[in-house]
């Protein structure tokens, strides 16, 4: 059972786990172990709520295909239960950041003294380089 908040969790039935070949080095180990993990949580067909499965769907992430499942593979670590943890975690996360609200900007503007203090230093600045130019007999 994968515990998302206070009131919201996934059965491990909705989660399905296969462990594979990890990629890269590693020696005589990469080939002959499966410490890889591969993760796949297909969205439509969670208990998740509805506020939680359209959130996710419109998301634009590499890991959410199509059809609208989540494919998730950990192959950090040698052994393969910490990578189905980092897995697991990796899930946990991508939902959670589903439910954060941006907060709504608030368009402001520069004061009337901001605005005054900026023309002085720049007509300032443009007389110092004024001065810097050839003098005329």
């Amino acid at each position: 059972m994968l515990q998302i908040s206070a009131k919201i969790t996934i059965p491990d039935s909705e989660i399905e786990i296969s462990a594979i070949r990890a990629q890269g080095a590693g020696g005589q180990n990469v080939n002959k172990v499966s410490s890889a993990v591969h993760l796949r949580f297909d969205i439509k067909a969670s208990s998740l709520p509805d506020f939680y499965k359209e959130r996710l769907l419109q998301l634009h992430d590499q890991r959410i295909t199509k059809s609208g499942v989540i494919v998730i593979k950990a192959q950090k670590y040698r052994s393969q239960e910490k990578n189905r943890d980092e897995a697991l975690n990796r899930l946990r996360d991508l939902i959670k950041k589903v439910t954060l609200r941006r907060k709504k900007r608030k368009p402001t503007k520069p004061s009337r003294s901001a605005r005054k203090k900026r023309l002085d230093r720049k007509s300032k600045r443009g007389k110092t380089k004024a001065l810097r130019g050839k003098v005329s007999e």
